[in-house]
């Protein structure tokens, strides 16, 4: 694979995620950087990822009976970046080339330090992420997540915590770079909703940095 160059002249659109509160602080920030990755380029990488990352399917335990997750998962970091989500304890991998490359050209860009990264393949428009934050306590308390996007165009949901009409909707296309940080694990949800007429797969990457051992 060719080395993973930076877009410099790319559009980067930012939402101030409002309070649920009138006259309150903003309650967090979105950035999107919608051409972060050349798109030829990022269809090269979704197929080196698809074919290199080891992925898993993994189960949850719901009500009393085991369910397969909705999509296909992988955990990879340094070694110390253990991580508890969903209620189950994950071990990372050791990088690879490709996504160590990655953490580096991204980190760049954001001027954040990430030391692991969860990979997710949506096979198709069945597969999904439901609402969700990113507020674990071993991200901190204002953690930032970049979000990579490659493959399948796929639509992504915002809503406030308190205030569900508070909500935002986008495309998130490949090779769009999602950047959520400041307050908005502490005040929003998120989502990636089924869509029945996606027949094509996606690869998300969500790098974060894990601050404290989720075994703790």
């Amino acid at each position: 694979m060719q080395q993973i160059g930076l877009n410099l002249n790319q559009h980067i659109e930012t939402f101030i995620l409002a309070s649920a509160d009138e006259g309150k602080p903003a309650s967090g920030v979105v950035q999107l950087h919608a051409d972060f990755m050349d798109y030829d380029l990022s269809i090269e990488l979704f197929d080196n990822l698809r074919k290199t990352v080891q992925w898993e399917q993994e189960s949850l335990w719901i009500a009393g009976q085991e369910r397969k997750v909705p999509r296909l998962v992988a955990w990879y970091g340094d070694s110390d970046a253990d991580y508890r989500y969903s209620g189950k304890l994950h071990k990372p991998l050791p990088w690879i080339q490709p996504l160590l490359e990655l953490r580096q050209r991204i980190e760049i860009v954001v001027g954040s330090d990430f030391n692991s990264v969860l990979c997710n393949l949506y096979r198709d428009g069945q597969d999904s992420m439901g609402w969700h934050a990113d507020d674990e306590k071993e991200l901190g308390a204002e953690p930032v997540i970049a979000s990579l996007s490659l493959g399948q165009p796929r639509a992504f949901h915002l809503k406030h915590k308190t205030n569900p009409k508070l909500r935002h909707k986008m495309t998130l296309t490949s090779g769009s770079l999602l950047v959520m940080k400041g307050a908005t694990q502490q005040h929003w949800l998120h989502q990636v909703p089924k869509e029945a007429n996606i027949t094509q797969p996606r690869i998300n990457l969500t790098f974060r940095n894990v601050i404290g051992s989720s075994v703790k």
